[in-house]
């Protein structure tokens, strides 16, 4: 069975000056266009989405440690 070939939609968001300063750093951060931060972010939410439905939570774990150094709450 062929893969169906991905269409893409152009979105035009409207964000203050302020924020898409802040995209631009993240993306240059995250080594990436602002389009593919974007798509990372997404992906991050929908797990933190699923993870929560499932009763769990997401968290920030120290590398070394393996202790949980917060949990991300309102996603």
């Amino acid at each position: 069975m062929a893969a169906k070939a991905l269409t893409k939609v152009r979105l035009t968001l409207d964000v203050t000056d302020e924020l898409n300063e802040r995209l631009n750093e993240l993306a240059a951060e995250a080594g990436g266009s602002k389009s593919e931060f974007l798509r990372k972010a997404i992906a991050l939410a929908e797990a933190a989405i699923k993870a929560r439905k499932q009763g769990n939570e997401i968290a920030i774990v120290n590398k070394n440690s393996k202790k949980v150094v917060s949990t991300i709450v309102g996603l």
